[in-house]
């Protein structure tokens, strides 16, 4: 699993790493059943505290994206749904436009011009 995180990104660490594993299940990356790397060798990784790493997985579990089991480590169960995995990428796009002095209403009309 290959994740990256942006030191600029005003939002916290651990959703930053809840949004990149949202959209690694999202994009077939890991299916239903797949194991994810240790909370440790995630966090190594990223040159971040295991505890982010942590609190990020116990996100995904609360929203029924992953298990955890003891000795055996954590599996995704199911695939986000689309609209959750648009909602997440809509966030970020606003928050990234934010940074670069764009309002919601811009990037609104930004995105009509496109289609």
């Amino acid at each position: 699993m290959l994740l990256t995180l942006d030191l600029n990104d005003p939002r916290p660490l651990h959703e930053q790493v809840a949004g990149a594993i949202r959209r690694a299940i999202a994009d077939g990356s890991y299916t239903p059943g797949d194991r994810l790397p240790p909370a440790r060798d995630l966090a190594d990784a990223l040159g971040i505290n295991a505890n982010t790493v942590l609190r990020a997985l116990r996100e995904l579990r609360d929203e029924g994206l992953l298990e955890f089991r003891r000795g055996r480590g954590v599996s995704v169960l199911s695939r986000p749904d689309a609209r959750a995995v648009l909602v997440e990428a809509a966030r970020e796009l606003l928050a990234e436009a934010d940074r670069y002095g764009y309002g919601p209403e811009e990037v609104i009309h930004i995105i009509r011009e496109l289609s």
